[in-house]
C-alpha cells in the first residue's frame, strides 16, 4: 500500500508546492484606490438674444481655435503671468472650444434674426463664416486664498464666403469676479464672463451688412 500511495502523495505535494508561490504572490498585491472621477461642470450662461432687425444672410460658426492648454475639458487657473494650472478633480462637460461654439450657435438661433446658422461641420452654403480664437479662459488669482477673477478673451473674425475675405475683426475681453474661492462660485463667474463675451460677439456679427 505504501508503494501505491507514494506517487499520489508526491503528486499532491508537488501541486501544493506549485500553488504556494501563487498564494504568496496574491497576498502581496496592494490594491490601489480607483481614480477619482472629476466633478463635471456646465457652461450655461443666461444670454439675452440680441434684438434688432432680421438679416438676410446665412452664417456658419467655426470651431474656435485655442492653444493646447485651453483646448481641453480641464478648468484652467493662473496664479502668475507666466504660469497656468488646472483645478483638481473638476472638468467641463466638453472641451472649451466646443462649448463656445455651441453657445454662439444657440445665441444666433434664439435671436430669430438670421436666415440660417450652423456649425462649420454641417456643410451648408453660407454667406459669412465666423471664426474665433480663444486667447484666455481662466480663473486668475491675485492672492493664494482669495476669490479669483475669471477672464475670457476672444478674437473674432467675420469672413465673407466663398471669397474668404476677412471683412471685420473684434477683440472681446470680459471679466467676472468670483464671490468666493470655491468651484461653484468660480463656475458662476465663468458663466457670467462667457455669456457676456458671446452676447457681444453675436451683436457685433448681426450688424454686418448683406453681402453684395
Amino acid at each position: 500500500m505504501s508503494a501505491l500511495r507514494s506517487p499520489l502523495l508526491n503528486r499532491r505535494q508537488l501541486l501544493l508546492a506549485g500553488a504556494a508561490p501563487l498564494l504568496v504572490g496574491c497576498s502581496g498585491i496592494t490594491l490601489l484606490p480607483a481614480p477619482m472621477q472629476p466633478q463635471l461642470y456646465v457652461l450655461r450662461p443666461n444670454i439675452v438674444p440680441p434684438a434688432g432687425a432680421p438679416v438676410r444672410w446665412r452664417l456658419t460658426v467655426g470651431i474656435p481655435d485655442a492653444s493646447a492648454s485651453l483646448d481641453t475639458e480641464r478648468i484652467a487657473l493662473s496664479r502668475s503671468a507666466t504660469t497656468m494650472d488646472y483645478f483638481a478633480n473638476a472638468a467641463w462637460m466638453d472641451p472649451v472650444p466646443a462649448m463656445l461654439q455651441r453657445l454662439l450657435v444657440q445665441t444666433f438661433d434664439a435671436s430669430n434674426r438670421i436666415t440660417a446658422v450652423a456649425r462649420d461641420a454641417s456643410g451648408i452654403e453660407t454667406d459669412y463664416l465666423l471664426q474665433t480664437e480663444i486667447r484666455d479662459f481662466e480663473a486668475r488669482y491675485d492672492t493664494a486664498d482669495g476669490a479669483p477673477q475669471v477672464l475670457v478673451l476672444v478674437q473674432a473674425r467675420l469672413v465673407r464666403m466663398p471669397q474668404r475675405d476677412v471683412v471685420a475683426n473684434l477683440t472681446v475681453r470680459q471679466q467676472a469676479q468670483a464671490s468666493a474661492n470655491a468651484l461653484d462660485s468660480i463656475v458662476i463667474a465663468f458663466n457670467q464672463a462667457a455669456g457676456a463675451a458671446v452676447a457681444q460677439i453675436a451683436n457685433w456679427t448681426l450688424s454686418a451688412p448683406t453681402p453684395a
